[in-house]
């Protein structure tokens, strides 16, 4: 009996850390050493993660990773999808030791040899009806409906804290094609984003994009104007159902 509590009580401490990791944050140290010409950000949902760094200074984009995560007391894994620092590091799973003080993580480990310390602070928890770890599975041209299946080449964009990224990437022949994020609200049917990193074009970091959304059949209907003023008419999935059968 002792034995089965324990198995629970375990059950619902490690639900309520990983909960406790959903949201926005921002990498404040390094290795000792204060982060103040670079803004990283970092975001965690529904079991997965992305980060996008760029420079204060000029808006110029640096590097961008994520795949998904799993934390189990104070053991923290990250299994990269796609990563433009290291790309040979896409399909591993580096281990950490995670530990949460106040509103601040402190995540330690040891890659390529190397010892690496990180301090990131919370920006937000904030939740709305499009807080979710999406991807791409269907395009609205005229009246038809392109429908897509993700593979190992997808496009995921990922929603927590009032923070969004997306990312078209290829882990399986570990191709990254371009990420993208910053802000966003998603109020009475208004979706709004203002960029803060695009690496493809520092220019458009400033930006403010409103679209129309609606939520139908658990799936994002997402319409408007690109950042390029075409028309666009988006379908995203839960990333959890899109890719149930192939969840690792």
């Amino acid at each position: 009996m002792k034995s089965i509590l324990f198995i629970i009580c375990f059950t619902i401490t490690t639900a309520v850390m990983s909960q406790e990791l959903e949201g926005a944050w921002t990498l404040t140290h390094q290795n000792g050493e204060a982060i103040t010409d670079k803004e990283f950000i970092k975001i965690y949902q529904d079991g997965y993660f992305s980060f996008g760094a760029k420079e204060l200074k000029g808006d110029k984009f640096l590097y961008a990773g994520g795949g998904q995560y799993n934390l189990e007391g104070n053991v923290y894994d990250e299994h990269l999808d796609f990563l433009t620092l290291d790309p040979e590091q896409i399909g591993t799973t580096n281990r950490f030791t995670l530990d949460f003080a106040n509103d601040r993580l402190v995540i330690s480990t040891k890659i390529k040899g190397e010892d690496l310390i990180e301090i990131w602070e919370r920006v937000s928890t904030e939740s709305d009806d499009l807080t979710r770890n999406w991807v791409i599975t269907g395009r609205k041209r005229g009246e038809k409906i392109s429908e897509m299946t993700p593979g190992a080449r997808r496009t995921v964009k990922i929603l927590s804290g009032g923070r969004f990224q997306w990312i078209a990437f290829n882990s399986e022949i570990k191709e990254f094609s371009g990420t993208g994020g910053g802000e966003y609200e998603a109020k009475d049917g208004k979706y709004t984003e203002k960029i803060t990193f695009f690496s493809k074009d520092d220019s458009r970091v400033g930006a403010n994009l409103e679209f129309d959304y609606k939520v139908v059949d658990g799936k994002w209907h997402h319409t408007g104007l690109s950042s390029k003023g075409d028309p666009i008419y988006e379908i995203w999935s839960p990333y959890e159902d899109a890719y149930k059968a192939d969840k690792k």
